[in-house]
């Protein structure tokens, strides 16, 4: 519809400042303005050449007219007074085409941002074939994302903000996952590409690739309340079905001698358990991953550091899960006390298979050989007893935590199969479930996972395409104070991963609390609901004063999203899952349907 067949929408207000940056306009009788409306208003230089403004409402008013005391208000509606009411909308410019920055004119008409107007107002006509979906607007519009700056091409990450179980970051982070697998974007790359999640809140990701019985119910009444054309997967252009090519891995079951995976609903043998051998732990240079707060003292660094050397050097003779040493003499009671089945493979060597000996070892090389003086090829010179117990304490302190992770009582076969290998040639997202490790568990599968993944893109490069890592709880992994391997890994993601092809879709609550270098490298920010006073912090000056006060109101599914191409925030919602996020959403099969029938026949 051309402008000259669509009804006037209003006209640029004289008694208010009119900028290239920003305008009021008072809204045409009959017609409605709400927020996050798209309009654009043209005008024209003395030359007579055209300007065209872009830009979305992020306020509107209405006021009488005409009165001198707010109490008259009574007089007016009594009929005693006479007065009119403004009723005005103000604009922030999100684009000016073409780059003549001139202000628009008081008297100057606005539109509607529809069609053509409203690609140019979004900037969807610099996206081309990178756009993909990031949610519909108020109006029903596909808001579009451009790839180029989530891939690395342009920039790279996307950075999600908000209160926990209100803002629904993790749900947003599989929308826009669920979007870059299944729209034209991913054309600009080959089927290669991947993700990888971490699950840190229950097994609620473990049902991905089943459908969502309540979608349906909940789409079609969202519909209809909104007053939709179509569905709202429909009108995004995306399929409303699961993910497709999906592994799950979650660790093993602790205290038992088989390997079995430790979750409790997704039991239908869909999860496959991970761990790492002893010897995995040696020759991969684990050993830093134990402790969080490498920086709390520079000695134990150092010592940290020169054990993960030996621990390397010990383990690079053979290719057994587990290790064997000859170096350690132990004295009857010793042997008794340090375990049942300890095993010798001859005469004069043990075979460590279990993190609690290979501890037990560590110790005995630092603090009981030589009459407690430790050997001098572990401790270095002038060694600090103080310093070597404090270092066997931690190590002690996480052994049980990570015990269950870490074994060398399996065969090589089965310690290939359990190996963790998220770069799958036919799985495109990898779920690792770590909701039933202790703290420092996560922190260290989370940091070992994605210390290898970063040298695997280190590599190959971006030959392979983009790898997208989903991680909750950034201010857990990156805070900002304090130091850690797991940190260092982050901080190569978020500074130096956008040219290697691995993106960070970071979550947490409150981003004053992570690491500055790591929010502030992400191409798109994303903001959910907001405690008031988190949305006063510096962090969050991209959005403008009057979004930063909406933040404390949004609802969940309702996210702001900034990004490059589009310099103010736009206010989106996004479908349901349509893919199960709890057990009981997933799907009665009709297999175990039948079998509830015949049960009751």
């Amino acid at each position: 519809m051309t402008e000259t067949h669509k009804p006037l929408l209003g006209r640029v207000l004289g008694t208010e400042d009119a900028t290239p940056t920003a305008f009021w306009f008072l809204v045409a009788a009959g017609q409605s303005v709400q927020l996050d409306d798209l309009v654009v208003a043209r005008t024209r230089k003395p030359g007579g050449d055209e300007v065209a403004f872009y830009g979305l409402v992020d306020s509107v008013r209405k006021r009488h007219e005409g009165i001198a005391f707010e109490s008259d208000v009574e007089d007016i509606m009594a009929g005693l007074l006479p007065a009119s009411v403004s009723y005005a909308a103000r604009v922030l410019v999100t684009r000016v085409h073409p780059e003549d920055f001139v202000p628009p004119e008081p008297g100057d008409s606005v539109w509607q941002a529809r069609g053509l107007d409203l690609n140019m107002a979004l900037s969807a006509d610099k996206m081309g074939q990178a756009a993909f979906p990031g949610g519909l607007m108020v109006g029903g519009e596909t808001m579009p994302i451009n790839y180029r700056f989530v891939n690395g091409e342009s920039g790279g990450h996307i950075n999600i903000s908000g209160i926990s179980g209100v803002a629904t970051k993790t749900s947003y982070a599989l929308f826009l996952l669920h979007s870059i697998f299944r729209s034209r974007a991913l054309s600009l790359e080959s089927s290669q590409t991947k993700a990888v999640i971490f699950n840190v809140k229950g097994e609620d990701l473990l049902f991905l690739d089943q459908p969502n019985k309540n979608m349906q119910q909940v789409e079609s009444g969202v519909q209809a309340g909104k007053r939709l054309p179509a569905g709202r997967y429909e009108l995004l252009g995306l399929p409303a079905e699961p993910f497709r090519d999906v592994q799950f891995l979650a660790p093993p079951r602790p205290n038992m001698a088989d390997v079995m995976a430790h979750v409790e609903h997704r039991t239908d043998g869909g999860v496959t358990p991970f761990l790492f051998t002893v010897r995995d732990f040696c020759l991969r240079r684990m050993l830093p991953y134990c402790f969080s707060d490498r920086s709390a003292s520079l000695n134990l660094g150092f010592v940290i550091g020169s054990i993960e050397e030996k621990l390397y050097r010990l383990a690079k003779a053979g290719d057994t899960p587990y290790l064997t040493v000859k170096d350690w003499k132990l004295e009857a009671e010793e042997q008794a006390a340090l375990d049942e089945d300890l095993q010798f493979e001859d005469l004069d060597s043990i075979k460590i298979d279990t993190l609690y000996k290979l501890v037990s070892y560590i110790e005995y090389k630092l603090t009981e050989e030589n009459d407690g003086s430790g050997d001098p090829r572990w401790t270095g010179k002038n060694p600090s007893s103080g310093t070597m117990q404090a270092f066997v304490r931690r190590l002690r302190g996480v052994q049980k935590q990570l015990g269950p992770l870490i074994r060398g009582d399996v065969t090589k076969k089965q310690a290939a199969d359990y190996l963790p290998d998220l770069t799958r040639s036919d799985k495109q997202l990898s779920v690792v479930d770590i909701h039933n490790l202790s703290g420092h568990a996560q922190m260290f599968v989370v940091g070992v996972l994605l210390r290898d993944l970063f040298e695997y893109k280190e590599r190959v490069g971006r030959k392979q395409n983009t790898v997208f890592v989903v991680l909750d709880e950034l201010n857990k992994y990156a805070p900002r104070e304090g130091d850690s391997p797991i940190k260092d890994v982050l901080l190569d993601i978020a500074e130096r991963g956008r040219s290697l092809g691995i993106i960070l879709i970071g979550a947490q609550q409150t981003a004053s609390e992570v690491e500055r270098r790591i929010v502030s490298n992400a191409a798109i920010r994303v903001v959910g609901r907001l405690d008031m006073a988190e949305a006063e912090r510096p962090e969050y000056r991209f959005l403008p004063q009057s979004f930063r006060a909406r933040a404390g109101i949004l609802q969940p599914g309702t996210m702001l999203v900034s990004q490059p191409d589009v310099p103010n925030p736009v206010l989106v919602n996004y479908p349901f899952p349509a893919w199960a996020t709890r057990p009981d959403e997933v799907a009665a099969r009709a297999s175990a349907a039948k079998d509830i029938l015949d049960a009751w026949n």
